[in-house]
């Protein structure tokens, strides 16, 4: 997926015809945004790796003040500590740019795959939404290349399907480069509309939650898994943790039992960061129902299938951040979304805090307006969950009756 400079005809910029007359050439720039900055070159521009500079091709730069520009195009603004972690890029107007190497001839769509990515739930929410939104705003119905700083080779190679699904040019990864590049036009960040959210009133064809949903089915080749449908038995996805990052399923074992019981085909799924993007989509995208803790695996949800059921087991004092994880995201797909809330009993937290404390009896009192790393350390990493196994069966009946209405339907 690398941009490989043997990829491309090197020529020196004096051979290259810009679209734009040098009236219309201009940088600018919308930092209005809670989340994201946003930056554009109107007009031919030079990469320069060593000074991590696009500059813009204008001969009248010469004659008055160019605007000098720095951005960081990742979006999460708000988070000081996480942009400061973002490279900066500048951007600069100057008559005489450096000698072109490696030739595009289409617009660059720029933006950082630092930040939290590298965790499945940010990989989505501060990276492929936000690029399906861009795409879809700024570069609908045209050709552009896909420029990432900070990109891990791991990160390109798992979501090599999606990248190329944008774009059918080769992904140029900046931390990677040496050579100038040279494009039509650039426009540097992301576009978000919040956490896990399309807002079609945003957008410019009215696109939704399902379109990103619909582009994910078209990158992983229309799932492809689908169950027989003879079989009898819905099937369901459990969504495994690991011991040592909070909210782990103390008593899992039991769990898929009862779920058996109730009449699933039960596949324990335990995604790790090597997972393959396509194997992931396959396990998910064939089942009929997913059950899993609040966490990054249930980012995994959105291969679901519309009208399949997604169960979210929501931990003591996770009510608000599982809505605006998952629930809002899941509504918006299609899926027969529910919840399962773990009440005192079933939570951990009862072995270190007493069960009168405001902590357990009333998390929302506790919280406050405030959620800080200690609260969030609390509810996220410090609680595990043991199901109440009478309570959760009849609570699975549900969720059978709805998973095989799906399937009964759609195999």
């Amino acid at each position: 997926m690398f941009a490989d400079k043997r990829d491309f005809e090197r020529k020196s910029t004096s051979n290259w015809a810009p679209l734009q007359s040098p009236k219309e050439r201009r940088i600018s720039c919308d930092r209005s945004h809670h989340s994201y900055d946003l930056c554009m070159i109107n007009g031919p521009t030079v990469f320069q790796p060593t000074t991590s500079t696009f500059f813009l091709v204008d001969p009248s730069a010469a004659s008055r003040p160019s605007p000098v520009e720095k951005i960081r195009p990742y979006p999460r603004k708000w988070e000081a500590f996480t942009m400061k972690k973002i490279k900066e890029l500048t951007i600069a107007a100057t008559p005489q740019t450096p000698k072109c190497e490696v030739q595009h001839n289409v617009p660059a769509l720029v933006f950082s795959a630092g930040g939290y990515n590298g965790n499945f739930w940010h990989d989505f929410n501060d990276g492929i939404i936000p690029l399906f939104v861009t795409v879809n705003s700024v570069f609908e119905h045209q050709d552009f290349v896909l420029v990432i700083t900070e990109a891990r080779d791991r990160w390109v190679s798992k979501y090599e399907n999606l990248l190329q699904t944008f774009s059918k040019h080769p992904v140029i990864n900046l931390s990677n480069e040496n050579a100038t590049h040279c494009f039509n036009s650039a426009t540097l960040s992301l576009i978000s509309h919040g956490f896990m959210t399309i807002n079609p009133k945003l957008m410019p064809s009215s696109q939704t939650f399902a379109h990103f949903r619909a582009f994910l089915e078209k990158a992983n080749g229309h799932g492809g898994n689908y169950p027989s449908k003879h079989i009898s038995r819905p099937r369901l996805v459990l969504a495994s943790r690991k011991g040592s990052v909070g909210r782990v399923i103390l008593n899992q074992a039991e769990v898929k039992r009862v779920a058996e019981e109730v009449g699933f085909d039960v596949i324990v799924f335990k995604p790790t960061p090597r997972t393959p993007l396509e194997e992931a989509y396959a396990v998910v995208n064939s089942s009929h129902a997913m059950v899993g803790v609040h966490g990054a695996a249930l980012t995994h949800s959105l291969f679901l299938r519309p009208g399949s059921v997604l169960v979210q087991v929501v931990p003591l004092g996770l009510e608000g951040v599982a809505e605006m994880c998952f629930g809002k995201s899941a509504r918006a797909m299609g899926l027969d979304y529910m919840e399962y809330k773990i009440n005192a009993e079933e939570t951990s937290l009862v072995e270190k805090y007493d069960k009168n404390d405001l902590i357990i009896k009333d998390p929302v009192a506790f919280r406050g307006k405030n959620w800080s790393d200690a609260i969030m350390t609390i509810y996220l990493k410090e609680q595990n969950v043991k199901f109440d196994l009478v309570r959760f069966k009849e609570y699975l009946q549900q969720v059978y009756m709805k998973a095989k209405q799906f399937m009964d339907k759609k195999g």
